[in-house]
């Protein structure tokens, strides 16, 4: 396409209506959080799997307790704790790795093909898995899903953010969070169902099954646009026009469609004038440019989605789910820790759609701050009680509830805020990097936790039991400080605007902010009301040097 063949209407008011959202548009955006499932599903499976008896018996060689077996016995008959810790962690290790792998690929072919060589190498890691019948198939097998499922949980939280509407984005994006949890309680089920088979079918079935979601995902991007923003950095005026007519569901020569179209590639115009050189090893270091004291830098922008990751992490969240069953069997007054697991996962799926109405109705900031005093709160009450008297069946049924109301304060804000809030927090030039980076962060504390967590709670180690939660609820104190302080609202702004908020006002003031000016009025708008030509010249002409 010529330089210059592209001619954008330009947006001349602030508050400009975008195009009405439509269904089509709704489930574009919206079929992209399936990946959720990926993440949550792994979760679930490989908390019940290491509790299974078959399992333990396969991959330790241990003989099968009697019905008449003592306490000594039952709790000998165990997969260790190094073992627990290297089994899953490892999959947190590859997600490490794919998260960051991810980030250039997305940048160079693009959001959506990166999402769908991610399902094909997962899909290799669940082969590797079912063929396991000992430790180190297994844990090979979980490296590789890893790599996948960090190309996919990096790359779609990246995708849905850049397709999405500006006034429902924190829903959409919430739906990620949803299928996650989706994931985690399809996962309870399968294992729930296949626990008492006493054959290879019973861990093979629920590593098998995750073969659907790879499937599912892989043939629905398929027809899915690219993302716009993507063909826009790169240079391809025309192709993001088409991309973006599509997830609108307008036409092309669209008043919506061109004023939405002309902002992105004035935003990207005024990035690229700031950033100075470009180039491979350049485009990390834009990552980490500028003054940790200024909120709009770069730099500071990367270490607040990259700690939104970590404290997400931090909240414990995950020792429920990857360590809950093991847990819930050590109070030793429960019968069932399959079913109280169960049900803390039906919490969490139940818990999570309050979101997509209160991220958009009371915003970011308020959720995560809110969802971490509730957290913390909870958190202590579990730890105090079940250190006070543990062994009693009223106090075990108390830390139940507490834990649930726990879960509930997590999916329904700290679960789907940290993900909106990294999804919009980095500018167009370093999205893919920020994103990556961000996501790698997540994983990193994730593998962390799961090395340790197994070390506090085992009782040939820390034994902690329920005093492990004195840990968690300290370091939610912390989600609750950086949330208060750090976290800016960005709730029904565009990408765009979120560069501006970022610039003119602090995190306690941003609610009240609004947008005065345009990028499109500020790089050059011509007599007939054009995005000046040569502002789409010069973002062709670098797109194509990317």
């Amino acid at each position: 396409m010529p330089a210059g063949a592209v001619m954008l209407t330009a947006p001349v008011d602030v508050d400009r209506i975008e195009a009405p959202v439509t269904f089509k548009a709704y489930l574009m955006c919206a079929f992209a959080a399936v990946a959720g499932v990926f993440f949550g599903f792994d979760t679930g499976y490989i908390n019940g799997t290491m509790a299974m008896k078959y399992f333990i018996h396969q991959f330790t060689g241990l003989p099968y307790p009697g019905p008449d077996a003592d306490a000594a016995t039952l709790a000998a008959f165990a997969i260790p704790a190094w073992r627990q810790s290297l089994i899953v962690s490892i999959l947190s290790a590859g997600t490490f790795t794919g998260a960051i792998v991810a980030g250039d690929l997305a940048d160079f072919y693009g959001r959506r093909i990166t999402i769908m060589a991610g399902c094909v190498i997962f899909s290799v890691g669940i082969a590797l898995q079912v063929a396991s019948t000992s430790y180190g198939l297994l844990i090979a097998g979980r490296l590789v899903a890893g790599l996948g499922v960090g190309f996919v949980s990096a790359i779609v939280i990246l995708y849905m953010s850049e397709i999405a509407p500006r006034k429902v984005r924190g829903m959409i994006v919430s739906g990620y969070q949803f299928f996650l949890t989706v994931g985690l309680l399809l996962a309870s089920c399968v294992v729930y169902g296949t626990q008492d088979l006493l054959d290879t079918r019973s861990y093979r079935v629920p590593i098998g099954i995750q073969w659907l979601w790879a499937l599912i995902l892989f043939v629905g991007l398929i027809f899915l646009p690219e993302s716009p923003r993507f063909f826009v950095k790169h240079g391809e005026i025309q192709k993001a026009q088409h991309s973006l007519a599509r997830v609108r569901g307008q036409p092309e020569d669209s008043q919506f469609i061109q004023e939405e179209l002309a902002e992105i590639v004035a935003n990207h115009e005024y990035e690229l004038q700031h950033i100075g050189k470009t180039g491979y090893i350049q485009g990390w270091l834009n990552c980490f440019s500028g003054s940790i004291k200024d909120p709009s830098s770069n730099l500071r922008r990367t270490l607040l989605g990259t700690s939104a990751q970590m404290f997400q992490q931090f909240t414990g969240i995950n020792f429920i789910f990857y360590f809950g069953t093991n847990f819930f069997t050590s109070l030793g007054t429960i019968k069932n820790p399959f079913l109280i697991s169960l049900i803390t996962t039906l919490v969490n799926v139940c818990s999570t759609p309050f979101s997509f109405w209160t991220i958009e109705k009371f915003g970011r900031r308020p959720l995560l701050i809110w969802g971490a005093a509730g957290m913390v709160v909870c958190e202590f009450i579990v730890a105090i009680i079940g250190t006070a008297d543990g062994s009693n069946d009223n106090v075990v049924k108390a830390q139940i509830s507490f834990i649930c109301i726990y879960i509930f304060f997590f999916a329904s804000t700290w679960g789907p805020g940290a993900w909106v809030v990294v999804g919009e927090m980095f500018p167009l030039e370093i999205r893919g990097r920020g994103v990556a980076l961000s996501v790698a962060s997540n994983w990193f504390w994730n593998c962390i936790i799961a090395v340790i967590t197994p070390y506090m709670v085992d009782v040939k180690q820390g034994n902690l039991g329920s005093k492990v939660f004195f840990i968690w609820g300290s370091l939610c104190t912390g989600c609750f400080l950086w949330a208060y302080f750090l976290v800016y609202e960005t709730k029904g702004l565009s990408l765009e605007q979120v560069d501006k908020l970022l610039v003119e006002t602090t995190p306690r003031k941003s609610s009240k902010w609004v947008p005065t000016t345009t990028f499109a009025s500020e790089m050059g708008v011509d007599e007939k009301g054009m995005l000046k030509k040569e502002v789409i010249d010069d973002v062709e002409r670098r797109g194509s040097a990317v």
